[in-house]
């Protein structure tokens, strides 16, 4: 009897070492990522009443107001840059710290806060683009002033759940459209 035993045990444990070493390893099936490519940008200049001139992407529209504020919509992308003008009568500190107020609201939610100093000191532009990493209602926001007479301060934002990773393509595409705003924004 234990000579049969033996037989079997060892035609068990052949069999689950031959089955086991000819069966490849299953591995999960890797996530898909979404690919949005956007074709190059040409850029047309936004001439209005408003003390300041500047050019778009032909991607984007632009709606002024009464107050020179300014609603730059990228409908491909379902999304808005919104603009907002104000002179500078004395409370350039103030304004300053609204404008950085707006972007540090957004804490609870950033992952990181990236602040880049912008300074063209032949067209008197001074200020700065901020990007916020995570699933912040604002992944861009910038100011921009001449530290004397005008003040633009803008913010980018989604018709869309903010998640940062689906939108991080079109993000940087509209931070390259905003980096050219800012370089071309004259004060009249």
């Amino acid at each position: 009897m234990l000579p049969l035993l033996k037989n079997i045990s060892l035609a068990i444990i052949a069999i689950i070492l031959f089955t086991s070493c000819n069966s490849e390893e299953v591995l999960p099936k890797p996530k898909a990522y979404l690919r949005l490519e956007y074709s190059p940008p040409t850029y047309k200049e936004i001439i209005s009443d408003c003390p300041y001139n500047f050019e778009i992407s032909d991607l984007a529209q632009a709606e002024f107001n009464q107050k020179c504020w300014v609603n730059i919509k990228y409908p491909k992308l379902k999304a808005s840059l919104n603009i907002t003008y104000r002179p500078v009568e004395n409370n350039l500190a103030e304004l300053l710290r609204e404008s950085e107020k707006l972007t540090y609201n957004h804490t609870i939610k950033a992952d990181n806060i990236i602040s880049t100093n912008y300074e063209d000191i032949s067209s008197k532009k001074h200020g700065a683009l901020r990007e916020v990493i995570g699933n912040a209602a604002s992944p861009l926001q910038f100011h921009l002033t001449d530290n004397t007479k005008h003040f633009v301060t803008g913010a980018l934002y989604f018709k869309a759940k903010p998640n940062y990773d689906s939108i991080l393509p079109a993000v940087k595409y509209i931070e390259k459209d905003l980096q050219h705003i800012v370089e071309t924004l004259k004060w009249k």
